[in-house]
């Protein structure tokens, strides 16, 4: 696995034998059977003549456990005092506090001024090692790396992808309810390192992360003439995708980044195209009397799920890429709306409305299985975690506030707050970094 060039970040590989991955080792956990009992792990300060070793340790700890799936244990019960990461641990004094899993490390510097962070991941009852890497990086990076180790303990025990190694866009919204400022903000997925995107002169809406490469279309009203933007993260270049008046929603991507689909509103109604982003030609995939807006693409790029009131309300759905095959897939009480298909391609998110509440929950793409996974005065616009496991969401309460970020996992047990330094909504995952 070598990845994460984005930041200037390396991974290098140890001897075999010093980093080998038994194939029997016992921890693993079964995340495809609903409610997780989350796996204690001891996760140990890493070693360092600083404080970055146990910083680096303690946003690990944070990852795993806002994931829902993992139990740090409290270092205050720990017995054995790790001095060297390369040795292999007491295993009884860690099976004696119940961490089924350890994870010990260093962090030095390298005489180019580079940090270097080597890991280990134990399975502490079958007293064997699970995997161990070692990387290289600015010193800036330090939290980036400590999201991407936590991303390699979470695969090597889950055997599922991590997420930790993504970025949030979202609307920062400042100022008062009657004239609130809203910039375009971009934030690590745990809420850390907040910078803005935009200027506080111009309104922006609904921002969407590229599936494919990191950058973001978002619609501005930039002079006062709403348009759509397409911005580079790594290099800050933006130009315009287009006028579009009568938008009613921000363009998503195609699977392969190569186009958008939007909605555009005419005399009344409103209707799906695609813009190819290398022509900028568009294609009419609907053409109805009624609303079709929302629109997004199945992760194979085969199918569109979209929301319209063409049958009175807002309901949910699915079209094949060309808009043949239009279907209605939801059919519960109340109206629905912002469907996003699942990164996994099983299940579709929406924000539901029913009995004065507002929901977030998911479906199967033919419409079966309906679960809410959470409820409030207003809840709405949900976005994918990468591994299609984590939903975050923005939720606004009764009264003078305003809106706030959360995430929830697929069990609907473990919701999180995500802390922003101003109100923020409509969030956007960004894919796993390169």
């Amino acid at each position: 696995m070598i990845r994460r060039n984005f930041l200037g970040l390396m991974m290098a590989s140890a001897s075999a034998a010093a980093f080998s991955s038994p194939a029997n080792a016992l921890v693993e956990l079964n995340i495809s059977k609903g409610n997780v009992e989350p796996l204690p792990i001891a996760i140990t300060d890493f070693l360092s003549n600083n404080e970055l070793g146990p910083q680096i340790s303690q946003v690990i700890a944070a990852d795993l456990q806002r994931s829902g799936l993992f139990a740090p244990v409290n270092k205050a019960a720990f017995i054995e005092k790790i001095t060297d990461p390369n040795r292999a641990p007491r295993f009884q004094d860690w099976t004696t506090i119940n961490a089924q899993a350890l994870v010990v490390g260093r962090v030095s510097r390298e005489g180019d001024g580079r940090l270097r962070a080597e890991f280990r991941l134990w399975d502490t009852f079958a007293g064997q090692q699970m995997t161990g890497q070692q990387f290289f990086t600015p010193p800036e990076n330090w939290r980036r790396l400590a999201h991407i180790i936590a991303d390699a303990i979470y695969e090597r025990i889950t055997g599922e992808k991590g997420y930790f190694d993504t970025r949030v866009v979202f609307v920062s919204e400042s100022g008062p309810k009657t004239a609130r400022q809203r910039q375009l903000a971009i934030m690590d997925q745990d809420g850390f390192n907040v910078r803005m995107l935009t200027n506080t002169k111009d309104l922006v809406l609904t921002p969407r992360f590229s599936p494919s490469r990191q950058e973001v279309t978002y619609m501005s009203f930039e002079g006062n003439q709403p348009r759509v933007y397409l911005l580079q993260l790594e290099t800050g270049q933006r130009e315009v995708v287009g006028n579009f008046p009568g938008m009613t929603f921000s363009p998503r991507f195609s699977p392969d980044g190569q186009k958008v689909i939007m909605s555009l509103q005419q005399e009344g109604n409103a209707n799906i195209y695609t813009m190819d982003l290398r022509s900028r030609t568009t294609t009419r995939l609907t053409s109805t009397a009624a609303i079709d807006t929302a629109p997004c693409y199945s992760p194979d790029g085969a199918r569109i799920t979209f929301e319209s009131d063409r049958g009175g309300r807002q309901q949910i759905y699915v079209m094949g890429a060309d808009g043949s095959g239009q279907q209605r897939v939801s059919f519960g009480d109340g109206s629905y709306s912002t469907p996003v298909w699942s990164p996994r391609g099983d299940l579709i998110a929406f924000t539901k409305q029913s009995g004065g509440k507002f929901s977030i929950g998911v479906m199967r793409p033919d419409g079966s299985g309906e679960r809410i996974l959470t409820s409030g005065f207003h809840n709405e616009g949900p976005t994918w975690a990468p591994n299609g496991r984590v939903l975050m969401f923005f939720r606004q309460n009764a009264g003078a506030g305003g809106p706030q970020l959360f995430s929830i996992d697929l069990t609907g047990y473990n919701e999180q707050a995500i802390k922003t330094p101003a109100y923020g909504s409509d969030p956007a995952w960004s894919p796993l970094l390169e």
